[in-house]
């Protein structure tokens, strides 16, 4: 009994180690080029509380690492690590254009790369955009624009903005920005009604990880004119 118990015990173990997802605090040595790879920028609860599972009062818990497995569960390596309190926004996009470039420079597609950030990791995001100049590199910006417009930013890339309906934070269409002089390779906008406000993305909904899952795999193809 005891044999069959614990047989049984290896096999759960090792069935749930291998569909655990691929998750790196940084680019690895020697990436894969055939891999697709995703870099999660986190919303801002992480840097104020500091924990994987931070908890606020209105919003419910921000499950970090149940979001990397989701969007690691098709297969991708995530790249996601945690920033301190108070990161500035222009010096972390940085660093996240030096991990793109590494990516492309080892022979990773660019299409084969994605950066997907969610509120202050969304607002990264839109910078990463903005410096990097790549034309198919796939950005997903989850409740990113604050504010209807971005003076200092302009899309590249083929970007995806996802936004809630009920969100009264960062409820505001991208589009704005998408329509500046200087256009993005394409720019799709989905608005997702779960009622749930910021905190629809605070746990992997399918309202939302389904198309950013998709976007990611290349499937959503093409320029709109949003939702």
């Amino acid at each position: 009994m005891l044999r069959t118990i614990l047989t049984l015990l290896a096999l759960v173990l090792a069935v749930a180690s291998a569909s655990a997802a691929e998750v790196l605090t940084a680019p690895p040595a020697k990436p894969d080029p055939a891999k697709h790879y995703v870099i999660y920028l986190h919303g801002k609860i992480v840097e104020e509380k500091g924990a994987p599972r931070p908890v606020d009062d209105r919003f419910g818990v921000y499950h970090w690492p149940a979001l990397l497995d989701t969007l690691g569960s098709r297969g991708a390596v995530v790249i996601s690590q945690q920033r301190p309190k108070d990161t500035d926004y222009i010096a972390f996009a940085g660093s996240v254009v030096s991990q793109v470039e590494k990516l492309v420079a080892a022979g990773v597609p660019e299409d084969h790369i994605a950066v997907v950030g969610f509120s202050k990791g969304g607002a990264i995001a839109m910078r990463v955009s903005s410096f990097l100049r790549r034309p198919d590199v796939r950005f997903v910006l989850l409740a990113a624009c604050w504010r209807d417009d971005e003076p200092q930013v302009r899309f590249t890339g083929r970007v995806l903005s996802i936004r809630e309906k009920s969100d009264s934070l960062a409820g505001y269409s991208c589009k704005p920005i998408a329509e500046k002089a200087e256009k993005p390779t394409s720019f799709e906008e989905i608005v997702i009604d779960t009622g749930k406000s910021h905190g629809a993305f605070y746990l992997p909904r399918k309202e939302w990880t389904k198309p950013t899952l998709d976007f990611i795999d290349n499937a959503h193809q093409g320029d709109t004119d949003g939702k």
